[in-house]
Formats: C-alpha cells, structure tokens, sequence
C-alpha cells in the first residue's frame, strides 16, 4: 500500500499529513513561535566571568547574554571520584574565550538562556554524546536482558574511530540494525558539521539547530511504502533537497515539489479531515458512529450502531459495526494524536468469538501505529483498555482552547436557569442595599425570555422588593454572563 506524504509550509506553520488509500492517517503541525531555542548549539563568546556566583554570561547572539554555571561546564566534572570538587570557573573561563555551548533551558522574562558545554545530538532512536564514551540505555526499557542486548548490538555497529557516546532511547527497543545504523551515520554527520562550523564561523554564530518538522519527516517517516514527498514551497523544497543529498540520500527520487493551482491540502482533502478531526463525532460508513470525548486523565471513544441495520440478525450487525469502529478508532488514536490511557466502549457482544475477531482486528490495525501501544482484552464490564505513549501534543491541544462560555465543560446553563439565577441574585441584592432601580445586563437570549415566559415572576419580584427593574441587552455577553447594576 503506497502512502503519500504532504508537506504544507508557510512562514509561520509547517503542517505534514500522511494520507494512505486517499485516507489521511496522521497530521504533524509544528508553529514556528513555539520552536523554542533548547537544544540549538551555538559558537558562544565569554564576556563575563562572575567567580562569586561561579557562573559567566556568555554571548550567543541573542538580545540577551546567556548564563553558563560551573556544573555545566563538561570539562570542569571529575570523571574518576564523585566527591572532588569542580575546578573554580575561574581557572576554566576568560573574557573574549570563545567555545561551544549548547542551550539547555529557553529563556524566561528577564533571565537569558541556560547554557552548558556537554552537547548532546538527539537522533530518532539514539542520543549521541560526543564528549563522553559509554553506551547508556534509557532507564524506561526495564528488562536486564534487552538492555545488554541492545548494549551488544549497538557495540557492533559503531564504526572502530568511534570516540563519543550514546544514550539509547525506548524507540530503539524494536528497532532493527539498520535503522540504529542509519541513526548512527546521521548523528555522526551532525557532529561533523557543528565541529567544522564551530572552526569556520564566527563567535556568536548558530552551529546546530534541532531539526525542524519538515526535515524529521525525511529523517524518521519515510519508509518502503512511501511513495511521494509532496512540499508545497520552492524554497524549502530546495531547503529539503540539499539536507536529503547529505544525510538521506534514499529519498531524493521521492521528493517532489508541487506545483498544482489548488492548495496542496485542499487537493487531498486534508482541510476538511482536520475539522473532522476536532469533533467529537466520526460517521462509520455503514451508518454507525464513534463519540470520542478527550479528558485531563484519559480519553474514551464509545461505539454506537446509530442507522446501520445491515446485518442478518441484531449480534451480526453489531459485530460488523464494531469490526469497522476497530479500524476507525486506530485511525483516529492517529489523526488526533491521542495518548495516555484510552478506554473503548464497544457495542456489547454476546458472543465470544466475536469478541476475539474485534479484538484481534483492532491490534491488527494499531500495529502500522509508528507510536508505541499497548491493548489488553475485554475487560468484566466489556470495556477494552489501552494506552498510547504520549510523543506530543494532541490535535485539539495544538489548534484549540477552552471555550470562554463553557470553561472546556462542552454545555452552558440554559436561558431559564441564567434567568432564576438572576432573580435570586436581585432578591439577594435587596436585602443589602436601597438603590433606587436595578438594571440587569444579560445576552438576548435571557432578556427575551424574561420579557416572554418569565416576565410573570419579574413583575412578581419587583413588587415584592418594591424596585423598579430594568432589563438591558448586551450583545457581547455569552449565555450564562450577566450583571445586576444598583442604580
């Protein structure tokens, strides 16, 4: 099965979706505001060293110097006893020194970026540690005997004038030889660069910034089954071109520019997909449906038959509809990059070996899922529990916020409730102060159905605190806003 992969880039947005069979499968969406500076390594110029504080602010070119303390400093840590004290900054550091830095926290209001001399190159799999010389691996693969043996394969594949270090991250537990050497040949090629730039530039100069999102597509998406790279920006298209030539040569023939009148993600539906994507409701094609609701703790994706009565009996037709809700919520845990704990309600089945079929249908759709996944079965209460590792924010949480009116709760307060809120609200106010009138300021919505239905009960209210009150629209107030104003 051929995948296409699109590449939609302005100034202020790159956006990537992979679509299968004409069916998108994953949105990535990177904005540039929020890049951030971690992780970019600079060529940065000392000019100030501060013994006191053993720190030093140290210029990379920003509007603001950035702050560089003695701990961070990798030649200054003792690698044969713990308990020796790091040499002052002092003797470490001089005015006008120049060196490589590498940004491990962005700066914050006043404060400049933090800084340390240990750089560290993140790959897909692996994270290379020029300056250090061990194999390390992530403390999250727990088995003794996948770590030695992940150990072992990484001792083999490193070239013999190997002279740093890697750390080796979760994503290289099912990882095959070839990719970790690919991973290997790429970091190896970074750190080449920022060393040859670091002795060519000039102080201050940017060395290495973190790959943007339209470079780590080339890098970590592209696959056998990939058959274009479509980028709709000439620019950038060459940008892709000239990194591709040096460190992913295979994808070169793939990657095209596109050149077409309509907008690229228009051309393949990708617009609409999105909105769809930011609903609660998926239609199944046979008529049925899922409602997929996202929460702080987990999310939960319930299955209904909703029109669809295709089968020969009642239990057939609820097997084929959750036979194709398996295929969807796979889909969907994609498309809106959901993670965490996820709980799905199927539609209830009686019969066991239909439960099987749902189950196995479903792990057979999450294995294609480039995200780690865990399933179990049908649990006592015919719910199946699954967790999705969470590698970034999800959909909603990149192109979202809560609703001003509801506060994210997804329902308001209807106009009847807004409106006997308010008249406890007045009855309240009475009993405290003597105005001479109140006013109250309501959306259209609840000074209509006081006028109407309710009027009754105001008219009762205002005789009975014996105040005249007045009913005023304000047409930029939601539902449930109101004011009671003393005049």
């Amino acid at each position: 099965m051929n995948e296409d992969i699109l590449i939609n880039i302005t100034p202020q947005e790159t956006r990537v979706a992979l679509v299968l069979q004409g069916a998108v499968q994953e949105l990535h969406i990177e904005r540039t505001l929020t890049r951030g500076l971690a992780g970019n390594v600079y060529s940065g110029k000392v000019v100030r060293v501060l013994p006191g504080m053993q720190s030093a602010f140290i210029d990379i070119g920003l509007e603001r110097a950035a702050f560089l303390h003695v701990a961070d400093i990798w030649e200054a840590r003792p690698h044969d006893n713990s308990n020796t004290p790091p040499t002052p900054i002092e003797k470490l550091l001089f005015d006008g020194q120049v060196l490589t830095v590498q940004v491990i926290k962005d700066p914050i209001g006043t404060k400049g970026a933090r800084l340390s001399t240990q750089i560290s190159i993140a790959g897909r799999m692996l994270v290379y540690l020029p300056q250090d010389n061990h194999i390390g691996i992530s403390q999250k693969i727990e088995k003794e005997a996948d770590r030695e043996l992940l150990r072992t394969r990484m001792g083999a594949l490193l070239p013999s004038d190997e002279k740093g270090g890697y750390i080796v991250r979760t994503q290289a537990e099912d990882a095959s030889d070839v990719d970790l050497a690919a991973d290997i040949d790429y970091l190896r090629k970074t750190w080449a660069a920022i060393q040859n730039g670091a002795r060519t530039r000039p102080a201050t100069s940017l060395l290495y910034q973190d790959l943007n999102l339209a470079q780590r597509v080339l890098r970590d998406f592209v696959h056998d089954e990939t058959a274009t790279i479509q980028v709709d920006s000439r620019e950038n298209h060459a940008m892709l071109v000239e990194f591709a030539k040096i460190y992913t040569p295979s994808v070169l023939a793939r990657l095209q520019h596109y050149t077409g009148e309509r907008p690229l993600f228009d051309l393949y539906g990708v617009e609409e997909e999105i909105l769809r994507a930011l609903g609660r409701r998926v239609d199944l094609k046979s008529g049925g449906y899922l409602i997929v609701d996202q929460t702080e703790a987990m999310t939960t994706i319930d299955v209904n038959t909703g029109g669809y009565v295709g089968g020969r009996n009642f239990a057939d037709t609820i097997f084929k509809t959750n036979l194709e809700a398996a295929h969807a919520i796979a889909r969907q845990l994609r498309l809106r990059n959901l993670g965490g704990i996820i709980i799905l309600d199927f539609i209830d089945m009686e019969n066991n070996e239909h439960r099987n079929q749902v189950l196995a249908e479903l792990k057979k759709t999450l294995a294609r899922d480039r995200t780690k996944v865990s399933v179990s079965n049908f649990s006592a209460l015919g719910l199946v529990e699954m967790t999705r590792k969470r590698t970034r924010e999800s959909l909603a949480h990149i192109l979202c916020e809560p609703c001003p009116a509801c506060s994210g709760k997804g329902q308001v307060k209807t106009s009847r409730t807004i409106c006997y809120e308010i008249l406890r609200e007045l009855l309240r106010e009475a009993k405290q102060f003597n105005p001479r009138e109140f006013r109250i300021l309501a959306s259209q919505e609840v000074v209509d159905l006081f006028l109407e239905e309710e009027s009754q009960h105001l008219a009762m209210l205002g005789d009975f605190i014996g105040k005249k009150i007045s009913l005023q629209v304000e047409k930029g107030y939601h539902q449930e806003q109101y004011d009671v104003i003393l005049m």
